[in-house]
């Protein structure tokens, strides 16, 4: 059982101060949103037969590149993810509050995602469902548990970055496979701009924390900023997946540059003023991860040679990648 410190107390007490915040951000959100569900997207026109709408789904998407598919079961599986990010957030907001409306609301939203992109799998048979459903179970099951989570700060500097990166691979996933069967790209144009508006809340109430808390915002954000392990971490077979997927320009470590540059621009985490010593060196890390960041993007791009790659998720068909 979690204990929080005094520290954890007072962070989770400025976050409680933030009640009136969270309600007109949700309500700002729900105002823009376009509230769908996975049968309006996949369900055949009306009067059109389902069998031949699924042969002529089937078809189409046998031109989905092995990549894509890749990418389409890793996307699918992160989105399970789904139950340990509400254990994560209702650790801290729980009770009668609006953090505990966000919270299920923000998780009924991100339910939808893997729903849809399960049931397109299943119709579209692009993937080894009976596979797939194990490896979500066994990612269920080994849990989630990142040096981050006893910190509430350090909870939403990772959830901006990680709904900004599940929103760039989504659509990138979705242009990339729907140049050959155009459903999925629309699946997946809804499932980002879905993350895209997750990922406005997420960042603006890191603003609001940091105008209220300077110094531990910023050591919170720079401790997590340098690196995040996306939720499927734990996975079978992630590190594979998610290098198939860079190798695919869909999501990896010059991505994230994009993300970090966005966010320390949006934060203006370098005009920051009036903080501590403890303060000014996590400003100064922060100041400095997108340097350190290209280094690494360009020694992975360095090593990285041509490699063949089978997922048994995707019927173990051998495919080769620069």
């Amino acid at each position: 059982m979690f204990i929080p410190d005094k520290e954890t107390l007072a962070k989770v007490e400025v976050l409680n101060d933030l009640e009136q915040d969270v309600q007109e951000l949700m309500e700002a959100h729900e105002a823009k949103r376009i509230l769908w569900f996975p049968s309006d997207i996949l369900a055949p026109e009306p009067d059109t037969d389902p069998d031949l709408y699924v042969k002529q789904l089937r078809e189409r998407a046998r031109g989905i590149s092995m990549p894509a598919r890749v990418a389409l079961a890793l996307n699918t599986l992160t989105e399970e993810g789904l139950p340990h990010f509400h254990r994560l957030i209702a650790t801290y907001l729980g009770g009668d509050t609006f953090w505990a409306k966000w919270n299920n609301l923000w998780t009924a939203e991100e339910d939808r995602h893997g729903a849809i992109l399960h049931d397109y799998a299943h119709d579209s048979k692009i993937l080894d469902n009976p596979v797939l459903e194990r490896m979500q179970f066994e990612y269920l099951k080994a849990g989630f548990e990142p040096t981050w989570d006893k910190d509430p700060y350090r909870v939403f500097v990772y959830t901006s970055l990680q709904e900004r990166a599940t929103q760039v691979s989504h659509a990138n996933t979705g242009k990339l496979a729907g140049e050959y069967e155009p459903l999925i790209g629309v699946v997946l144009s809804n499932v980002a701009k879905e993350e895209a508006r997750h990922y406005v809340f997420y960042r603006e109430i890191f603003q609001r924390v940091l105008a209220r808390d300077p110094d531990n915002a910023m050591v919170s954000a720079s401790l997590v900023m340098p690196s995040i392990d996306m939720p499927g971490v734990n996975m079978p077979h992630f590190r594979e997946m998610a290098d198939v997927i860079r190798r695919a320009g869909i999501y990896g470590p010059r991505e994230y540059i994009r993300i970090v540059e966005d966010l320390i621009k949006f934060w203006a985490l370098d005009k920051v003023e009036g903080l501590s010593e403890m303060g000014k060196k996590a400003q100064d890390k922060i100041m400095g991860i997108t340097a350190r960041l290209e280094r690494i993007a360009d020694a992975m791009e360095t090593r990285s040679k041509a490699k063949t790659f089978q997922f048994n998720v995707a019927f173990n068909k051998e495919f080769a990648m620069e």
